[in-house]
């Protein structure tokens, strides 16, 4: 790991969402969250990149324009992916899977910010080496 351990990594970005969702509330655009999030990670001395491309390859070629995007990537070690949505579907625990196992990378966040505590809309999903996509809601 770079300067921090994944789970500390993974607190310090779920400490910035709280941040962000105590200032802005609920019921806002993605993209204001994003950059919000991007904002408050830097105050905290971390690095953050949006709309990271994720290149998608099968049987060793490369698929050409997938325009598949990664809203944040921590310190090129976390996958944060934001919603602002009535409520997290499977399908939204399972396209964060796939980017994590797409760009290797061990472990995401899922943040739904349309909810009143955001604490309920924090879901973790690890990229295990067996493939289960292991999701547990924050608590």
């Amino acid at each position: 790991m770079k300067r921090f351990d994944v789970d500390n990594l993974s607190s310090l970005v779920i400490r910035a969402a709280i941040n962000v969702h105590k200032v802005l509330g609920p019921g806002l655009l993605e993209s204001i969250y994003q950059s919000s999030m991007v904002i408050e990670l830097g105050l905290m001395g971390i690095e953050v990149l949006t709309e990271v491309p994720l290149h998608v390859s099968y049987k060793g070629r490369r698929i050409p324009n997938v325009g598949l995007r990664l809203d944040l990537l921590v310190e090129d070690t976390i996958i944060v992916e934001l919603k602002s949505v009535e409520e997290i579907q499977p399908v939204h625990k399972k396209q964060l899977l796939t980017y994590l196992k797409l760009a290797g990378k061990p472990l995401g966040l899922l943040i739904n910010f349309n909810t009143t505590l955001l604490r309920e809309g924090i879901t973790r999903v690890i990229n295990s080496p067996q493939g289960d996509g292991n999701a547990a809601r924050f608590r």
